[in-house]
């Protein structure tokens, strides 16, 4: 159940580029979310890729941090909060979150904040 397995990331270039060129987008700081609603042979609801800007943080240490934050937060989050949802509409979606805050946030703070994204990406998806 709190799993986060291969199928569910997002690795896929033209996936990953049709995402960002044709995808919605929203913003629930320190979070930047992107979605667009998959092809219909995905197996998974959702596909999901984190991104950190190399230009905010310049030290690798400081991104995989928030990576790892973000994936925790997001595999904890992910089930009861996104997936019972897009079972009930039956669209699977691929999805990008990338961080923009301006400081390292600790992990209960990033929590709060990934299930407050998560509700609003559900009721942008009908």
């Amino acid at each position: 159940m709190y799993t986060f397995k291969k199928e569910e990331r997002l690795c896929n270039k033209k996936l990953i580029e049709r995402l960002f060129h044709n995808g919605s987008s929203f913003l629930c700081y320190p979070f930047k979310v992107s979605w667009l609603i998959a092809p219909d042979n995905q197996t998974v609801s959702a596909q999901v890729l984190f991104a950190v800007a190399k230009k905010r943080y310049k030290r690798a240490v400081d991104r995989n941090l928030l990576k790892r934050r973000m994936r925790e937060a997001y595999r904890l989050a992910k089930h009861d909060h996104l997936y019972n949802h897009l079972v009930a509409v039956e669209k699977p979606i691929l999805l990008s979150i990338g961080y923009i805050g301006k400081e390292i946030e600790d992990y209960a703070m990033m929590e709060k904040k990934m299930q407050k994204a998560l509700a609003q990406l559900c009721t942008q998806i009908v």
